[in-house]
């Protein structure tokens, strides 16, 4: 049974309303339905995303054995994804919870059989423990610049990227995906999240993957996606000489008061999970110390931000307040209209215009492009330019009425 017990657990007979009429357990000011209509609350999600994994598993397997391996390679790694996503909303090691994350890293491995470029799956030491991650490096395996991918809290290094579509290695640079403390692997492996063990364990994997051949060691930079802009702000904030740059989209840095009090229950309940909290008041005050601000003077590489002007998780008056405070090279791009998931067409998460523009943002930054006293902001408006364009230079949310 999920401990611990929530205030906000007295909001579950709306939540699995809400799960049932949008398909949705968050984010419901976005469009689409990411859940099959058979689920009608939240509990049914993981045997419903698992039987969708369990198919997908065996097509894979049957066009594996026709000896069709580009087919493969891309159904195992849906299979690997959808079991991701299934074994998510079990907060609790269980048997369920074991076997659909097994499912999810033996698709996977399936996929590293089938990549068309190579993919490692590497254990890094990291105070007595060890974190898992994938290391998908460019073909031929030269000597590059490295992105380190943080996830959100919702996801697993199986979920981003999709293999299919590598922009890292469209740009000539290699990507590493982490399970941080309190993702994925790490969850099985009880490795918990702390308020600050998070930003030490990005460091440690800096330092470790900067000792491979394959890695520029002068030129590592930091993709931080939605909750994982908190801990790739906090690891721009550490000064650590090895990170030469963060892109932090989606950012989530602010008080987590947002997101875990007044947004989707969902959050409480899983962060609960994640830190291993015994009761209600010592997640609080676990929660409570997990915020960049009153660290921004201390980030010294080039830094962008994004945000979506109604992300209700991260209030657009508190991100330029915190922006303001940066005193390194820096951007932030404000998206009209748009809520958490913030880019400009619609495409599905794979091909999300926000992964490109980063990626080009991180190269450009490794160039040199963002010298100090860098300093640009955009209010990227519905139906307009985007952020290298000259719409909305200048220009900012909280006075939307000026052009």
């Amino acid at each position: 049974m999920r401990t611990p017990r929530l205030n906000r657990d007295g909001q579950q007979w709306i939540f699995d309303y809400l799960v049932q009429e949008t398909g949705k357990v968050f984010h419901w000011d976005e469009d689409g339905r990411p859940l099959p209509k058979s689920v009608k609350s939240h509990a049914q999600i993981s045997k419903h995303l698992g039987r969708i994994g369990q198919r997908l598993e065996r097509v894979a397997a049957e066009e594996e054995a026709a000896g069709h391996s580009a087919t493969a390679f891309e159904l195992y790694y849906r299979a690997s994804s959808t079991f991701g996503q299934a074994q998510h909303p079990v907060l609790e090691n269980n048997d369920e919870k074991r076997y659909l994350h097994g499912r999810c890293i033996a698709n996977y491995e399936k996929v590293i059989e089938h990549a068309p470029y190579p993919i490692e799956r590497l254990e890094v030491p990291f105070e007595g423990v060890e974190l898992q991650c994938n290391f998908h490096m460019l073909p031929g395996k030269p000597n590059a610049p490295l992105v380190i991918f943080i996830p959100g809290c919702d996801m697993t290094k199986e979920n981003y990227p999709d293999p299919r579509v590598m922009q890292s290695h469209l740009r000539g640079m290699h990507m590493l995906v982490i399970d941080g403390p309190g993702q994925g692997m790490s969850n099985l492996r009880g490795i918990k999240l702390t308020p600050d063990n998070y930003e030490r364990a990005v460091l440690a994997i800096a330092e470790y993957m900067a000792e491979r051949a394959e890695v520029d060691a002068e030129k590592i930079v930091v993709y931080a996606l939605s909750m994982g802009a908190h801990w790739g702000l906090e690891v721009a904030a550490s000064g650590h000489p090895l990170i030469k740059a963060v892109a932090a989209p989606w950012t989530s840095s602010l008080d987590k008061y947002f997101i875990l009090d007044t947004f989707s229950p969902r959050y409480k309940q899983l962060f609960g999970y994640l830190m291993g909290a015994s009761s209600e008041e010592e997640l609080d005050g676990w929660v409570s110390q997990m915020t960049v601000e009153g660290r921004e003077a201390d980030i010294k590489c080039p830094v962008l931000m994004t945000v979506g002007e109604y992300d209700s998780r991260s209030p657009v008056e508190l991100v330029y307040e915190s922006y303001d405070k940066i005193t390194a090279p820096k951007e932030l791009w404000v998206y009209e209209d748009t809520y958490h998931q913030a880019r400009m067409f619609g495409e599905t998460q794979p091909r999300h215009d926000h992964h490109m523009m980063c990626h080009d943002w991180l190269a450009d930054a490794l160039d040199g492009k963002y010298g100090a006293g860098h300093d640009k902001k955009m209010y990227l408006r519905t139906g307009g330019g985007g952020p290298n364009g000259t719409q909305g230079v200048g220009q900012d949310a909280m006075h939307w009425w000026e052009k």
